[in-house]
């Protein structure tokens, strides 16, 4: 297994569930469980990378949506735990997402602002406030993009507020509600979304 990126910070994003992870992809093989039906599967290794797929234990399909939203519009059900980017004739692509935890929840529209691959983490003030009166941990200022860091692959900011759509190498997460607010994929999914959305696309987050 390879290292952590930093055995405090992987602690402390455990404990507070950001929406990310602070532990550094697994090797092949190494089992993890699938939050739909229970069962034991093993995790598989991007050869180009190196590191572990990340494959979400919710498999992305194709759906039918109603025709009322227009095609790029992204809608993330925070009480099914599943984003949907509408495509064109009433389909849309479905994915499994983690979402915040109690109290941390949240509902609005807005525009996607930015995007941005393998993005570097610079932690919100009050969250390194929360932390460290919480677990006594102190939280660095910038944590620098790649396979360790908390936003995983890639990053869609949502308009002007603190709140992402970013992957995640935690896999095994996603379908729970454990994050800070961000709405998280695997990281296989979100390179899939980071790939169809573009910066002004609409994001509806609802309950």
């Amino acid at each position: 297994m390879k290292t952590f990126l930093k055995f405090g910070l992987a602690f402390v994003v455990a404990a507070m569930g950001f929406g990310g992870a602070a532990y550094a992809a697994k090797k092949e093989g190494e089992w993890y469980r699938d939050v739909t039906s229970g069962e034991l599967r093993q995790h598989r290794v991007n050869r180009r990378t190196g590191y572990a797929s990340n494959r979400s234990p919710i498999r992305k399909r194709v759906v039918s949506i109603e025709n009322k939203y227009r095609p790029g519009t992204i809608i993330v059900d925070t009480s099914e735990r599943r984003l949907y980017y509408v495509m064109k004739r009433g389909r849309a692509m479905k994915y499994g997402i983690g979402v915040g935890r109690d109290g941390f929840q949240w509902t609005g529209t807005h525009r996607i602002s930015r995007k941005a691959e393998w993005p570097g983490w610079t932690p919100p003030k009050r969250m390194i406030a929360r932390v460290k009166r919480e677990t006594g941990k102190t939280l660095k200022g910038f944590y620098p993009g790649g396979p360790n860091n908390p936003l995983g692959a890639r990053a869609l900011y949502i308009g002007s507020t603190i709140y992402r759509i970013h992957g995640t190498n935690q896999p095994w997460t996603i379908g729970q509600a454990m994050s800070s607010g961000c709405i998280r994929l695997a990281n296989d999914d979100v390179e899939d979304l980071y790939a169809r959305v573009k910066i002004g696309s609409r994001v509806i987050v609802r309950h």
